[in-house]
């Protein structure tokens, strides 16, 4: 007979298989971190009455935001802690970083009301987020549900850049219009989040596919307009991408269609194109 002396320590541990260390992909996440320092930056300079510095930082973080998960997939480096990390960081930058931003900069001096409307669109950007990661399997992959977090940032910042680079830098209560206005902008920026209205995704585009020579000179032209005045341009482009969902609700009820993105079966020929 033997006994566990007869067999070496180190004959033992070659024998019992080695786990892998489960690591993170470094690439796709520096651009996540980058989108949450973006935000985070943002809320750090309204402490300090620099709201256009503020509007710039969420604008980087949407910029970003939207570059992280297409590096991932032309990388082959997506990964379960990327997604988690992905919505961690929108919900810094674009939900907790405009609510904040926009309490300091109009709201504060309503009182209630006024955190009240910045506490409705934190916690609608948190709905919105984690509806749209439990959703992603039934949900038409050309159309967001809801309007996406960084376009309703984009609303509430843009006025806020607008307003600024206008020279209205310290609101009082003098300026009661502009306090309303913001207020309306914020609440209703909140809401459209956790509508069922449906907003093109364009995840349609694709940076490997070619496009005709005219659709380079048409982004071209778009960057040069941007440039002509970001703020009243940024804001002007997310405020009809905003009430652009409204417009594709009310023309797919006008032409009879469902207006719902969420798929009830696999085989329903007017759920084509929902199983992407």
């Amino acid at each position: 007979m033997t006994g566990p002396q007869d067999f070496p320590e180190h004959d033992l541990d070659e024998e019992l298989p080695r786990r892998r260390r489960k690591g993170v992909y470094v690439l796709p996440n520096l651009f996540t971190l980058a989108a949450l320092f973006g935000g985070f930056y943002a809320i750090v300079m309204a402490m300090n009455g620099r709201f256009e510095q503020s509007a710039i930082g969420v604008f980087c973080a949407m910029v970003l935001d939207s570059l992280d998960g297409r590096v991932a997939r032309m990388t082959n480096t997506q990964s379960t802690f990327g997604e988690q990390m992905d919505s961690l960081s929108d919900m810094v930058s674009f939900g907790a970083a405009p609510a904040l931003i926009v309490y300091e900069w109009a709201l504060k001096g309503m009182g209630k009301l006024g955190w009240l409307a910045a506490f409705i669109y934190c916690a609608c950007a948190a709905l919105r987020l984690a509806r749209f990661n439990t959703n992603l399997g039934v949900v038409d992959k050309r159309f967001f549900q809801g309007l996406p977090s960084p376009a309703a940032a984009a609303v509430v910042m843009g006025i806020i850049w607008v307003m600024d680079d206008a020279g209205f830098k310290d609101i009082d209560a003098q300026q009661s219009w502009l306090i309303w206005t913001a207020f309306t902008l914020t609440l209703l920026a909140g809401l459209t989040m956790v509508t069922n209205l449906p907003f093109y995704s364009f995840k349609e585009f694709s940076l490997k596919r070619t496009v005709p020579f005219v659709v380079t000179v048409a982004i071209a032209l778009a960057i040069a307009l941007v440039m002509v005045h970001p703020p009243i341009v940024l804001f002007g482009i997310f405020c009809i991408y905003a009430g652009s969902g409204y417009g594709v609700y009310v023309w797919k009820k006008m032409k009879g269609r469902r207006a719902s993105l969420i798929a009830m079966s696999t085989d329903a020929p007017e759920e084509e194109g929902l199983h992407r």
